[in-house]
């Protein structure tokens, strides 16, 4: 069993992120789109991380308010 599980949730940057992101120069962060990883260990879901291409952005807990709105999201899609 692998540890991690990628979730088929994706965020979109809206037009005027990217405008924003392009005049300070930072025009590499918006071509990797932002993708969500569950942890899983023992058949439950400990973490969710919040992934920016390879680089790790931050890590959300599955049952905060975030956590359940990403882990529903995934549910929906699938």
């Amino acid at each position: 069993m692998s540890e991690t599980e990628s979730i088929a949730a994706t965020v979109q940057v809206s037009e005027e992120e990217k405008e924003d992101t392009e005049l300070k120069g930072t025009n590499e962060s918006v071509e990797e789109e932002i993708t969500y990883h569950a942890v899983e260990k023992d058949g439950e879901i400990t973490a969710i991380w919040e992934m920016q291409g390879r680089k790790h952005l931050r890590t959300i807990h599955p049952r905060s308010a975030e956590g359940k709105k990403i882990l529903s999201l995934f549910e929906t899609a699938a």
